[in-house]
């Protein structure tokens, strides 16, 4: 099975973003990817302003693209995440969308974990504008893979990716916009774990280069397979990689080294009760 992961520089232009994205896209399915993962706020990056301007409910333009393109090429899309107006809610939802090769939305994820941190002498804020989502997804590909489905700072929350290997995913897709300061340092050892610790490929498309309101953000998009080898890593520009997943093989690592399988889910007791 094939794959790919989009890499793109974003800025407010909502114009520019989508026809960098289908292009990029188009490219990777000339590649013979059967799945794609775009990164996340690719229709828009800047500040509040320009996020909220972006933002559509889900019949809006940015997943008739998506809808149209996968139905077009044939593939699994991962429509990285946009901010999504919500009927009823205040704030926005950072969301990705999976459409299937028949252009149908297969899954709707609503990211879970707020950045809210202070990092590189920035303060992030997003729950300021965002409103976090509350449900776990994994859905299917269409030759029937599980597919989890999570955001950027989701990678540093290993309990979701393990709720997402024990509910079926094979695939754990990571759109992101991950920071320079915390790519360069972390993101590659992050993705490596959450695809070790669940015996899963793990797709983590991220944004790269110079963003508008001063956010920059560190590429190196990565594919990983289940025994955390680096399939394929994006250079810091623009562009896609591919690889190719090989599912027997994970299949054999499960079973060799079942770590899932010896987990003891009874033993996991919270709040741990001190003895008196």
């Amino acid at each position: 099975m094939r794959v790919a992961a989009v890499q793109l520089n974003a800025t407010a232009d909502q114009a520019a973003n989508l026809a960098a994205a289908d292009r990029l896209t188009r490219a990777a399915a000339a590649d013979g990817a059967l799945l794609i993962v775009l990164p996340e706020k690719w229709t828009a990056m800047g500040s509040d302003e320009d996020q909220r301007a972006a933002a559509e409910p889900l019949d809006g333009p940015t997943i008739e693209w998506a809808r149209a393109i996968a139905r077009e090429l044939g593939v699994d899309l991962v429509a990285g995440s946009m901010l999504e107006r919500v009927a009823g809610q205040e704030k926005l939802a950072n969301t990705s969308v999976h459409v299937d090769p028949q252009g149908e939305l297969q899954a709707v994820y609503r990211k879970v974990h707020m950045f809210d941190v202070e990092v590189g002498g920035r303060a992030y804020r997003e729950s300021e504008l965002e409103q976090a989502g509350d449900e776990i997804v994994v859905s299917r590909t269409a030759g029937g893979v599980g597919l989890g489905l999570s955001i950027c700072y989701d990678l540093r929350f290993p309990e979701l990716y393990r709720i997402l290997a024990v509910r079926g995913a094979l695939l754990i897709a990571v759109p992101a916009a991950f920071t320079l300061a915390t790519t360069r340092d972390h993101w590659q050892t992050l993705v490596r774990a959450r695809a070790i610790e669940n015996q899963a490929f793990v797709i983590a498309a991220n944004q790269v280069g110079a963003h508008p309101a001063g956010q920059h953000s560190g590429g190196r998009s990565m594919i990983v397979d289940p025994w955390g080898v680096v399939l394929a890593q994006a250079p810091d520009s623009e562009g896609h990689i591919v690889a190719d997943l090989d599912l027997d093989r994970q299949r054999e690592i499960r079973e060799r080294l079942p770590s899932l399988a010896n987990r003891r889910p009874a033993a996991y007791s919270w709040p741990v009760q001190e003895a008196v």
